[in-house]
């Protein structure tokens, strides 16, 4: 099961970083939630995509 322990590994790291800014700036991350809100669904499918195309290049750069 090494593969399973990498993954959680893995996933733990996310939670953590996504974790860190309402920790750190919670009136901030409140803020930034009601503008997200107001957005249009395809400005934030973009910030989405965007979002994912770079972390797929850091996990390549990470894997070679």
């Amino acid at each position: 099961m090494p593969m399973l322990d990498y993954f959680l590994c893995v996933i733990g790291m996310v939670m953590i970083i996504e974790g860190v800014p309402y920790f750190a700036f919670p009136e901030k991350m409140k803020r930034w939630i009601r503008k997200m809100i107001t957005m249009p669904d395809g400005e934030l499918r973009r910030f989405g995509l965007v979002v994912m195309v770079i972390g797929l290049v850091l996990v390549y750069i990470g894997r070679t």
